[in-house]
């Protein structure tokens, strides 16, 4: 049963989604035949020890619903009332992406992440509305409307990818939205801070950005930051975001300072490794094996990540002085739960 209903969601947005979201990737065997639960069950747990309040069950890999749903299972049991499981609503057309958040409501997900297929080609502000109004009409699950220059839409459609009078009318139409990922019009600030104008009294605006969320929280509220691969950091930014919330900016300016040469490094890296309008969730899960998450190997096709990468990823956190693994690099591609 969820904790809300249609209703209400918005009120259980406010009170629930305070905190830090990450990414769980999701993990295989070694034959790459099925996916690994012992390797999944221990992301899940560090996620909860490093602070996050909740974590996106990522779905942009090499992986068949059905696994999918399961992948969620696990997590749900795992984490219990622990973490509020996001389910990524990244499928390959209208019809599945239906399919699929039905399933990830029975598998105990209580919030989505809403995301466009590649082969979503909206020529109009009614085309993306139709789509985002029939996938919150087939959920009760309260559900993130996500701007993003990934999608595509800015040349055609607005500059902010999707304009603030379309999101009026699908807050106006959508009672279960209850939150904006405001990435709009990307690396651009405008999109939070209209957003958080607009709508802010209405529904959660998240920062997903770190950096980009410890300044602008010393000027303005933001009560969530979901989701993004903050596991890169280990429990550094669920710390940096209760210090922001307690109103403790010199020292979350500290942390930021601190962070600033793995921020660096992440950001110039960034062009070679996430090419195609499409995220490297082989770089993510790198990310997150240099903080103790399981790291392994993830089925063709997917991105590559290579040495210069690895190495400078790591090089960034040492010189933020955090303590990153220092195990051989090949131990990635196993994986510290191999099944």
């Amino acid at each position: 049963m969820l904790p809300y209903n249609r209703s209400n969601a918005r009120d259980w947005a406010r009170e629930k989604l305070v905190g830090v979201v990450n990414c769980t990737i999701p993990s295989f065997t070694d034959d790459l035949s099925a996916i690994n639960e012992k390797a999944i069950r221990h992301d899940t747990r560090l996620a909860i020890e490093h602070g996050f309040m909740g974590t996106l069950g990522v779905s942009e890999v090499s992986i068949t619903l059905p696994e999918y749903l399961d992948f969620l299972r696990i997590i749900k049991d795992e984490a219990g009332e622990r973490l509020i499981v996001t389910h990524h609503a990244s499928w390959n057309n209208l019809a599945q992406n239906i399919e699929a958040v039905k399933g990830a409501e029975a598998a105990g997900a209580e919030f989505v992440l809403l995301s466009y297929p590649p082969n979503f080609y909206p020529e109009s502000e009614q085309d993306i509305y139709d789509y985002t109004k029939a996938m919150c009409d087939a959920t009760d699950l309260a559900v993130m409307l996500f701007p993003m220059f990934l999608w595509g839409f800015s040349s055609r459609i607005h500059p902010s990818d999707i304009p603030a009078a379309l999101i009026r009318r699908l807050l106006d139409d959508c009672p279960n939205i209850v939150a904006i990922k405001a990435e709009g019009g990307f690396p651009s600030i405008q999109s939070v801070i209209e957003c958080d104008r607009l709508f802010g009294k209405e529904v959660v605006i998240s920062m997903p950005i770190e950096g980009e969320l410890i300044p602008l929280s010393q000027i303005m509220p933001i009560q969530l930051s979901a989701t993004s691969d903050h596991e890169y950091y280990g429990p550094m930014i669920p710390r940096v975001f209760n210090l922001l919330r307690e109103g403790k900016f010199d020292e979350a300016t500290q942390i930021y300072w601190q962070l600033h040469p793995a921020r660096k490094i992440k950001g110039a890296l960034a062009q070679q490794m996430h090419g195609g309008h499409f995220i490297n969730r082989q770089a993510w899960k790198f990310q997150g094996w240099l903080q103790g998450y399981n790291g392994g190997p993830l089925r063709m096709p997917t991105q590559r990540i290579h040495d210069p990468q690895m190495i400078a990823l790591r090089k960034g956190l040492i010189d933020a002085g955090l303590s990153p693994s220092m195990d051989p690099l090949r131990e990635f591609f196993i994986g510290r739960n191999p099944a």
